[in-house]
């Protein structure tokens, strides 16, 4: 990236006196890799976050925006802007509905919509970072989805400066997507709209089967992205023409028109496959591993690596979960 000026720097930091500079970016990532953000600002309330952001478009400064960083690969070389951590998380519970502002962390509103008495959220314990990247990317697992939950978000428009409130079949949710990736909106909050119940206990006691389930089959004890691509989603079957040539598909993942990523790493004998100290995890294939000293080019090196190969062998062009930023 371009260096940033000094005059910017300057200019941004009259204008947003939180901010911080050279902040290392490796401490605020799960992924534990990556250099100094240039500037950095953690916004506390959704109208510190607008302020972070227009400040950054009207100094002409290139800003990067993120909740819980844990699906961040920031570059050796840091990033020449600022980044904007979503810290605003405020959270309000009345009735049936869940008002969550952006920057609170996904597990924990899945704890306080059980103890509020609700349940159809428990499978987001399983999430992790925040709700703002939640909806962006309509993260889901354990039979979950944000589209399956969210009412409404809120979001700043940045082409009109306007606060607006855009219903659940505006946010475009599809598979790990939403509008959200294709227009430039802020999102400052979401309202999601539960089912009461009177059996809190069964809701405790659902998260802790999934968080069982999460110790059990992923590597939780090391630093990861999370799940590093998508699942390989298919219209019909003749997308998988060259794969069945070569390995037998689970019917489920035909049924469900969803081939496991960690499942295609697995058949195409990656796991455990490393570069410095980047390694494929051994217990789930979709799961990258910072073993101690990794640099954040030998994680995109693997992470290539990995792509190439299930592409040659199969045919499938695998698509990243993991940002880059910097790169």
């Amino acid at each position: 990236m371009t260096p940033i000026t000094e005059e910017k720097i300057a200019s941004y930091l009259a204008r947003v006196p939180s901010t911080k500079r050279d902040e290392p970016m490796a401490k605020r990532t799960s992924f534990r890799v990556g250099g100094n953000a240039k500037l950095h600002v953690t916004a506390i309330s959704s109208e510190a976050l607008i302020e972070a952001v227009t400040a950054a478009l009207e100094l002409d400064v290139p800003f990067y925006l993120y909740g819980g960083g844990s699906n961040l690969l920031v570059n050796d070389e840091g990033y020449e802007g600022v980044m904007i951590q979503a810290g605003n998380r405020k959270t309000t519970i009345h009735g049936d509905r869940v008002e969550v502002e952006a920057g609170m962390i996904t597990g924990l509103v899945a704890r306080q919509s059980v103890d509020a008495g609700l349940t159809g959220f428990e499978w987001a314990i399983g999430v992790p970072g925040t709700i703002g990247g939640a909806v962006y990317g309509n993260a889901g697992c354990y039979g979950g989805e944000m589209k399956d939950s969210v009412l409404s978000v809120e979001v700043f428009d940045l082409n009109t400066h306007e606060r607006k409130m855009l219903s659940n079949s505006e946010c475009g949710f599809v598979y790990r997507g939403s509008t959200f990736k294709h227009h430039p909106y802020l999102i400052l909050s979401a309202t999601m709209q539960l089912k009461p119940t009177a059996d809190i206990v069964a809701g405790k006691t659902r998260m802790e089967e999934i968080m069982k389930m999460r110790k059990e089959k992923q590597p939780l004890d090391a630093s990861s992205a999370g799940c590093a691509f998508k699942n390989f989603e298919f219209t019909d079957e003749s997308a998988l023409d060259i794969l069945k040539r070569s390995v037998e598909v689970p019917e489920s993942m035909i049924k469900n028109k969803s081939v496991s990523a960690g499942w295609l790493i697995d058949q195409v004998g990656m796991m455990g496959e490393s570069v410095g100290d980047a390694q494929v995890s051994t217990k789930h294939g979709n799961f990258f591993l910072n073993k101690g000293k990794a640099r954040a080019q030998d994680i995109l090196a693997l992470i290539s690596r990995v792509k190439m190969k299930v592409r040659d062998e199969f045919g499938i062009e695998m698509q990243e979960e993991v940002q880059l930023v910097g790169f």
